[in-house]
């Protein structure tokens, strides 16, 4: 195998060209081999084997920097780099990222996760490497998806400015997750086409010139105006006119072009684009029929592109799919927003039933709030889908535009908590402390999939901001016979005994049900308690429970900084109340990827780890009494 003769950085390099074409191949097969065994970012990494190929052989790494916008796309990088063997373990907990990580290897330039932040990042690079009077070179590599985020336009801004070389890598596949969508997405297919378009530039000039007299001279006016034929039709001129030199597009399939056209490019001496055509999902059949499908993607079959394991029953994202559509069906004032995840959130469903209230917005989380603000002004009641993690990015929408305005946005907030195998950068474990210091925000969470679908009816006749919290993966379908009405700012309390109180978030109702379960069998009385609400605090519960027990225990799925625990123990505080607080959750960093079962253990967020810490710290605090 070729492959065999990629052992380290730049390894590539000493190929002979007839070696690349079936290496290309050699790569593919192996990509979907071992991602079919773990899961991961399948379509995405076929679709851009060549163009990584093309990057490794015309820079020298590490001391060239390439910076991966995103990073799921880095797979063919990490294998040219030298870390096959780590695609054994790829994704699992002590295993290789998924994504660049500078601790893995010193070719990872910078640490990535989430989109349009590469080009930001090469400036830094860029200008640094100018201050210190370094002449490496720096790319940029970035999706058009990427190119929906407003971020990577203030960047382009900056770029404009460099008087130094710096290599923009557009990746042109027309995909983020879901088909990309708005304005970018149209001027790039426009450039898909240049070759029609200037042989229409031909023609145009070639009848113009042929007037008696005048051609010549109107031909020669049309070039000097600023809006004349070359600013409509000559590929790049959105980019020529920022000042940023454009190349392509190129066939982001033919490693001998790519590699050209990237040494042409660092012989400008500024920003330069390189617009690359590619085919997301390229060489493996089922990947090219249904790219947002393997996305991401579990462990499936080969033959079929089918999962290896199908889900036993709907998850919270179905459930939202199914109740969103019901509620729409009835209230022709509910609108849908997503930021180019359709799939993922569950409102591909509502797209097709109600194609004029579905919004997607594109890569651009910021946008999609401040546009919720201004449906909700206007009479609407938007519902926003995105994920925990990427919600982060929306803060200070939230904050400014929604909250406030105190306006009736229902944020529908996917993918709360551990959710695995993408690491650091995906963690939804931060979105209960920062929702929680908003004014007028109110935050939910579901124990179960019918909780689940009364707080989404809940939210969106809410008449003000409310955010409802769920996880990744299968609806927990236990505490069926719980099912009191949705009251604000109440919780809910499942069994009432004396001792502990157990007080959970969320999907942790399992877990809460396991460990009450186990301090029963040691003697304990215990009072389980489902939250429910998170802001605001049922301070009323509490000062009852401070009556009937002696410590209070909380368990969520979040940072304990700003979390749930922490505005208990606060209220405790700030109130007097004779009892303790136990305040379980996540530790102040954050968690690498992994099985979410694995990473529970490891967090101590898992049943024998909370009642061991739950009954050395009753026992303290009866030592303290004595």
């Amino acid at each position: 195998m070729i492959l065999d003769k990629i052992q380290g950085e730049n390894d590539i390099q000493n190929l002979a060209p007839e070696e690349l074409d079936p290496l290309a191949q050699e790569i593919r097969n192996f990509l979907v081999e071992k991602i079919s065994m773990t899961g991961g970012h399948l379509a995405s990494n076929l679709g851009v084997v060549e163009l990584t190929m093309a990057l490794h052989l015309a820079f020298h790494l590490p001391e060239d920097k390439l910076i991966w916008d995103v990073g799921h796309q880095s797979y063919t990088h990490k294998l040219l780099t030298g870390r096959r063997s780590g695609f054994e373990n790829l994704r699992a907990y002590g295993g290789m990222s998924g994504f660049p990580k500078r601790k893995e290897s010193s070719c990872d330039a910078f640490d990535t996760g989430h989109s349009s932040t590469s080009i930001s990042a090469g400036l830094g690079y860029v200008a640094a490497r100018d201050i210190r009077g370094e002449d490496h070179f720096v790319a940029a590599v970035i999706g058009d998806g990427s190119m929906t985020g407003g971020m990577a336009y203030e960047a382009l801004n900056n770029a404009a400015r460099l008087k130094s070389n710096f290599i923009i890598v557009l990746n042109d596949n027309n995909m983020s997750i879901s088909e990309n969508v708005g304005g970018m997405s149209n001027y790039l297919n426009g450039l898909r086409t240049a070759e029609a378009y200037m042989d229409l530039k031909r023609g145009v000039e070639d009848t113009l010139k042929k007037i008696p007299g005048q051609g010549e001279r109107i031909v020669y006016r049309i070039r000097k105006t600023k809006s004349g034929i070359k600013q409509l039709i000559v590929p790049g001129m959105l980019f020529e006119n920022m000042g940023i030199t454009y190349l392509g597009p190129v066939d982001g399939h033919d490693i001998k072009a790519l590699y050209k056209t990237f040494r042409e490019a660092k012989r400008v001496d500024h920003a330069v684009l390189v617009h690359v055509i590619t085919k997301k999902g390229k060489g493996y059949e089922p990947a090219e029929k249904n790219p947002s499908g393997f996305h991401g993607t579990g462990p499936f079959e080969i033959a079929t592109g089918e999962p290896k394991k199908a889900a036993k029953t709907d998850s919270y994202t179905d459930v939202f799919s199914k109740v969103i559509c019901d509620i729409g069906r009835n209230d022709e004032k509910v609108v849908v927003i997503t930021a180019a995840m359709a799939d993922g959130t569950g409102l591909n469903r509502f797209a097709r039933y109600f194609p004029q209230r579905f919004f997607d917005v594109g890569i651009a989380e910021e946008h999609a709030m401040t546009f919720a603000a201004g449906l909700a002004v206007g009479g609407m009641k938007p519902v926003v889908a995105l994920y925990s993690s990427f919600l982060q990015r929306a803060y200070d929408q939230i904050i400014h535009d929604v909250c406030l305005q105190n306006l009736p946005v229902t944020l529908a907030i996917d993918r709360a908590g551990l959710v695995g195998s993408d690491g650091e950068t995906h963690q939804g474990i931060f979105d209960l402390s920062f929702l929680s210091s908003i004014p007028n925000m109110t935050v939910l969470s579901p124990k179960n999939r019918w909780e689940m679908a009364d707080m989404i009816r809940f939210a969106v006749d809410f008449p003000g901001p409310v955010a409802v919290r769920y996880p990744r993966g299968e609806a927990y379908e236990g505490m069926q016979e719980f099912r009191a009405p949705v009251v604000y700012g109440k919780s809910e309390v499942l069994y009432e005994e004396g001792q502990i109180a157990l007080l959970f978030v969320g999907h942790m109702s399992s877990l809460a049900e396991e460990v009450r379960t186990e301090l029963k069998k040691e003697g304990f009385g215990c009072t389980l308690v489902n939250a429910r609400f998170v802001k605001p605090l049922d301070g009323e519960l509490l000062e009852q429970l401070s009556e009937g027990h002696r410590l209070l225990v909380t368990i969520e799925e979040n940072v304990l900084t700003g979390g749930f625990g922490s505005q208990v123990r606060d209220f405790i505080s700030r109130t007097g109340l004779p009892v303790q607080v136990c305040a379980v959750g996540l530790p102040d960093a954050y968690v690498e990827h992994g099985n979410a079962e694995v990473l529970r253990r490891e967090t101590g967020l898992e049943k024998g780890a909370v009642v061991k810490r739950i009954r050395e710290e009753y026992e303290r605090i009866q030592k303290n009494c004595r």
